[in-house]
C-alpha cells in the first residue's frame, strides 16, 4: 500500500482503500487502533450519528460509515484533507457523510447538532484536545461515546467519564462518556 492511503477494517466496504493528501501534521490513527476502538465500540453502528473533529485521513469517519453509521459529519480545516475526505466520499459512494471544511471550535460554535459518537484526533502534540473535549459538552447525546486520541490522556471535564484507555506506540488513545444521571 502507498505511503497515503490505508485501509477500511470492516463493513460493507472492508478492504477499501482511501486515499489521503500529504501533510505534516496528518496522522492517520495506526490499523491497530483503529481495530481495537472499533472492537470495543462493536461491528453494527446502525442509528449512530458521528463527527469526525480534525478528520484528517477520515479513517475513523469512513469506518464507522462502512459499519452502518446513519450519518458521519467530517470537520476538517485543511483545503487538500478537505478535498480528499470529499473525493473518499464520492468513490465509495457514501452518501451518509458530510464535510465541512472549517476549525472545530467554530464548527461547534455553529452546530446545534447531538452526536452520538465522537472521534476527536487533534493534531498530535497540540492543546486542542482538552479545550474541544469541554467545547464539546453541550453537542452530546444523552448515551454518547467521545473516542479520544493524543500524546497523553487528557483532563476529561466535568461530565465525561474514561470508560477505556490504551497504548499504542507513542499515541494514548480511550474511551470516554457522560455520566449518568
Amino acid at each position: 500500500m502507498a505511503k497515503n492511503e490505508l485501509r477500511i477494517i470492516s463493513g460493507k466496504w472492508r478492504g477499501r482503500k482511501l486515499r489521503f493528501t500529504d501533510r505534516p501534521q496528518l496522522r492517520p490513527t495506526l490499523g491497530r487502533a483503529r481495530e481495537t476502538l472499533f472492537n470495543w465500540l462493536g461491528s453494527d453502528l446502525g442509528g449512530q450519528r458521528c463527527l469526525d473533529l480534525f478528520a484528517g485521513s477520515g479513517a475513523l469517519g469512513f469506518e464507522a460509515a462502512s459499519r452502518g453509521a446513519d450519518f458521519v459529519q467530517f470537520v476538517e480545516k485543511d483545503r487538500l484533507a478537505c478535498n480528499a475526505l470529499r473525493a473518499n466520499a464520492l468513490e465509495l459512494g457514501a452518501s451518509n457523510t458530510r464535510v465541512a471544511c472549517t476549525e472545530a471550535g467554530r464548527f461547534l460554535r455553529s452546530e446545534h447538532s447531538l452526536w452520538d459518537l465522537v472521534f476527536l484526533d487533534p493534531p498530535f502534540r497540540s492543546p486542542l484536545l482538552d479545550k474541544t473535549l469541554t467545547a464539546l459538552l453541550p453537542h452530546l447525546a444523552p448515551e454518547a461515546t467521545v473516542y479520544w486520541e493524543a500524546h497523553e490522556p487528557p483532563m476529561l471535564p466535568t461530565g465525561l467519564v474514561a470508560h477505556k484507555q490504551q497504548r499504542a506506540g507513542d499515541a494514548w488513545y480511550g474511551l470516554a462518556n457522560l455520566e449518568s444521571g
